[in-house]
């Protein structure tokens, strides 16, 4: 493996560990997961040092060992985890992040001082261990009762066949074994090579026997190869060990006889009979070789595969381009009348289809490890500000395109930051308020009709509708003889600038950051409302397309102009039957307000004798889009819009079509919003 490869798997790894390490440091306050919490935390240091030590990162590995060590007293029962200590290891996680970032951008770790108080603290936990300790490069753990002497260890390795298809390397572990003290000799066991033409290149046939002057003990020396799992075969003995017992081992070992004998002689630690010559593997290697292209020999092979995000847009953008060619296949198709070509670009088109499902499935991620996130989000506000706060999560399983879980994170952080501060009461007032002491925030999100909800909502006191409203109007922003409604009044926290914040805190006040978030969402498509109730706590709602990329859409006709509508805010289609000016509908017995797209867009040209409504939905919301004429259900790649388009609040991007035209496509939520707004105008006139 090359080396810049190796170590940014290590520091794809090392994210992924320090994550589990965060999650279980977080949910040690759940007495019946205290113990396998402290064991995953324990595994997930211990994996950043080993790995981190194949690489020669010195610092990485001194830090991650004394967290380690701390780690091991507690689970041996001789340190108590409170939350000064919680605290401690969660600054360490952060720590050891930052030290992974260091090599990522091209450094070796080294972060110097800026470790030094969490070593500190780390050190004083391990008193009485004089700190030096530490940072020695071998604290003497596990020695298995020496004295203080360095004591010489016969270390027989024998790796599996598999080791290298694994990733590792056998020369990275020996080298790093040496670390815990000094190799005096070294002899390779090659006997189990098969003859050159029947060897493969991906297996490992070699074994070692080492001879290692250390302090360290069994235990830790066996934590070496810890990661091989069942890719190395470790056979230790002490120092202090007989001839006999080394006879025994080379009897147990036949392949490793000679090796034995020549590491014993080179190192004077004793010596043993002749050993036999090992016996002729040709013939089992023969037996076992597999026949050819079979596949069984390689039962641990990855089920997962790691792709460059690039690549991976690059993919997607591709599959929209072969979207429009197909699309213009079978329309060309079409023209020709030929019965066998229709069918073959209908086949084609279908397969497309399939590729393009495909595509967007690679992108899709799974929202609870965004989710996750927000558990360290809340135990370090609420501890700063003196709150008992608990996060409940729901709808973890529900996938979302990569590009969106990445960029609704800042806004979702502001949102959870907010709950906390503004939304949950102190302690004395929830308890005078007849209220659990400990407040809950809640992350949930849900699929609706074609696009997924995220709901941010906590159990605290609600907005405080006629302080929003008085500070409305002392900013000029509504007018004091109008009475809005709910979502009217609600919005308005949105407005920048806006707050109601008595005093200015670290975490909110200055009225900045929620019309960021709004920004935010809606330059991802989406929307966000709230719902409060005083008393008992507020809701925020937010509302994103499952991707940015590739959509199905309605394609509608209004004069000569096209429009695309998301498929899935298409409710029914209905014929149009016109009276008047009266911009409703009745659809059976229910009245449907409708927008005419001409009218909407002053496109030209008088409208058809008969016209057709679509039945859209968006966030509760209903209404009917009148059109000319229905095209058909057609895949839209989304493109963005021109500046000169900028204007236009009704149309969230364009997708070009088959025949090569271009048909804009609708921002549903903006143009219900729109028609909102007029009906509640033409009522308060």
């Amino acid at each position: 493996m090359d080396l810049d490869d190796g170590l940014q798997a290590f520091v794809t790894e090392a994210g992924e560990l320090l994550a589990e390490m965060e999650a279980g440091l977080l949910k040690l306050g759940e007495s019946g997961a205290r113990e396998e919490a402290v064991n995953a935390i324990f595994r997930a240091a211990h994996t950043i040092k080993g790995t981190a030590g194949l690489f020669g990162l010195d610092y990485i590995v001194l830090f991650t060992h004394a967290v380690e060590s701390v780690l091991d007293e507690v689970r041996n029962d001789a340190l108590p985890l409170d939350d000064d200590l919680v605290a401690l290891l969660l600054a360490c996680a952060d720590q050891i992040g930052g030290l992974v970032r260091d090599v990522e951008h091209g450094g070796r770790g080294e972060l110097g001082e800026r470790c030094r108080p969490q070593l500190d603290a780390l050190h004083a936990y391990l008193a009485p261990a004089p700190a030096p300790a530490l940072a020695a490069r071998h604290g003497g753990a596990g020695t298995d009762g020496d004295s203080g002497a360095a004591g010489r260890w016969l270390v027989s390795l024998e790796f599996g066949r598999d080791v290298f298809r694994q990733g590792m390397d056998p020369a990275s572990f020996i080298a790093y074994l040496g670390r815990l003290g000094r190799i005096v000799a070294l002899a390779t066991v090659d006997s189990g090579l098969p003859p050159p033409q029947q060897m493969d290149p991906q297996s490992c046939y070699l074994g070692f026997q080492v001879v290692l002057e250390t302090l360290a003990g069994a235990e830790e020396i066996s934590k070496v190869f810890e990661f091989l799992h069942d890719e190395c075969t470790l056979h230790l003995l002490p120092p202090g060990s007989s001839d006999e017992d080394f006879q025994r081992l080379a009897e147990a070992l036949p392949l490793h006889g000679a090796a034995i004998a020549e590491v014993l002689r080179a190192s004077a630690l004793g010596t043993i009979a002749a050993p036999l010559p090992p016996p002729s593997l040709e013939g089992a290697v023969l037996q076992a070789a597999p026949a050819a292209g079979a596949t069984a020999t390689r039962p641990h092979e990855s089920r997962t595969i790691r792709v460059d995000a690039e690549r991976l847009g690059q993919l997607i953008t591709l599959v929209g381009e072969l979207i429009i060619a197909s699309a213009r296949t079978q329309m060309l198709g079409g023209r020709f009348k030929d019965a066998d070509l229709q069918d073959s670009t209908a086949a084609l088109a279908g397969l497309v289809e399939q590729v393009r499902d495909s595509a967007l499935q690679l992108r899709m991620v799974k929202i609870g490890a965004t989710f996750n996130r927000f558990q360290r989000v809340v135990h370090d506000v609420a501890r700063e500000i003196g709150k008992d706060i608990r996060l409940v999560l729901s709808g973890e399983d529900v996938e979302l395109d990569k590009t969106l879980v990445e960029r609704i994170g800042d806004p979702l952080t502001h949102l959870v930051r907010n709950a906390i501060d503004h939304g949950i009461e102190a302690t004395e007032v929830r308890r005078q308020r007849g209220k659990p002491v400990q407040g809950t925030v809640s992350l949930n999100a849900f699929h609706d009709s074609g696009s997924v909800v995220i709901e941010v909502g906590d159990d605290g006191g609600g907005l405080q509708r006629e302080r929003i409203i008085a500070s409305a109007i002392e900013r000029g922003l509504l007018d004091p003889e109008h009475k809005p409604g709910d979502s009217e009044v609600f919005a308005l926290i949105f407005e920048p600038g806006f707050s109601t914040a008595s005093a200015v805190t670290s975490l909110s006040g200055r009225g900045v950051g929620m019309d960021v978030v709004k920004r935010n969402i809606e330059a991802l498509r989406g929307s966000i409302s709230i719902d409060s109730e005083a008393g008992r706590g507020t809701t925020v709602r937010v509302r994103l397309p499952l991707t940015l990329a590739i959509m199905d859409c309605m394609l509608v006709t209004v004069g000569g102009s096209r429009f695309a509508i998301p498929l899935g805010t298409i409710e029914e289609c209905v014929e149009y039957e016109r009276e008047g000016q009266r911009g409703f509908v009745d659809l059976r017995g229910d009245v449907l307000p409708t927008a005419a797209l001409r009218q909407l867009f002053r496109l030209p040209g008088a409208a058809p004798r008969r016209e057709s409504v679509l039945v859209v939905r968006h966030a509760g919301q209903r209404a009917g889009l009148v059109v000319d004429s229905l095209q058909g259900q057609c895949q839209a790649v989304i493109k963005p819009l021109s500046p000169v388009f900028s204007g236009i609040s009704c149309l969230s991007g364009s997708t070009v079509l088959g025949s090569g035209d271009v048909a804009l496509i609708l921002d549903i939520p903006a143009l219900l919003k729109q028609l909102q707004a007029k009906q509640a105008g033409n009522l308060a006139a």
